[in-house]
């Protein structure tokens, strides 16, 4: 941090989370601001907890950071006339998703057997809106294409890794149990 003082570090570590397209993590804000990723990160904290209760927040997504709207501002930003997206997915969608999620890679003839039905309408749809990708080919017969989710995934979700998806066991008690998994809709 060559002859810069930590408040001006973390306003230009601000500007840059701000005007970056994608999340963006500790090691890439400590290449541009010539500083240990050590020290990108604490100084994120200090940003994080400026914005901590305000309309404006700091979320670590994707394996970065990101500022989004807080989610009890979403009705106001509806008045404004911003377009929010409220299609979700099928229930065939979500399946699908979550089957690829927690077994990729996977072909989709892999995620057929599990459904016990073809999936080609789920696959498209996750692909068009950039949910899951193309990972690669199975080494076998005819060479299958490998389907894994992507960073929009994670940050649609508002996950900074996959290691933050809930156990299986964590919800398919509740399942057995008749209750249905607690989930939190994504902050816009």
């Amino acid at each position: 941090m060559q002859h810069m003082k930590v408040d001006e570090a973390e306003v230009i570590l601000e500007a840059l989370i701000f005007a970056s397209t994608r999340p963006i993590g500790p090691r890439q804000l400590g290449d541009l601001l010539e500083i240990e990723p050590e020290l990108a990160a604490r100084l994120v904290e200090r940003v994080r907890d400026r914005y901590a209760e305000r309309g404006i927040q700091l979320r670590s997504v994707a394996g970065g950071y990101q500022f989004v709207t807080a989610a009890e501002c979403a009705p106001w930003l509806e008045k404004l006339g911003r377009p929010m997206i409220h299609s979700p997915l099928s229930l065939a969608g979500v399946e699908t998703l979550a089957i690829v999620a927690y077994k990729q890679p996977i072909t989709k003839a892999e995620i057929e057997h599990i459904r016990g039905v073809r999936v080609d309408s789920s696959v498209n749809t996750l692909l068009e809106r950039d949910l899951i990708t193309e990972v690669g080919r199975k080494e076998g017969p005819g060479r299958p294409i490998l389907y894994g989710t992507t960073e929009q995934f994670l940050i649609h979700f508002g996950l900074r890794s996959l290691d933050d998806l809930p156990q299986q066991d964590e919800f398919t008690d509740e399942l057995a149990a008749g209750e249905g998994p607690e989930v939190e809709a994504p902050e816009t």
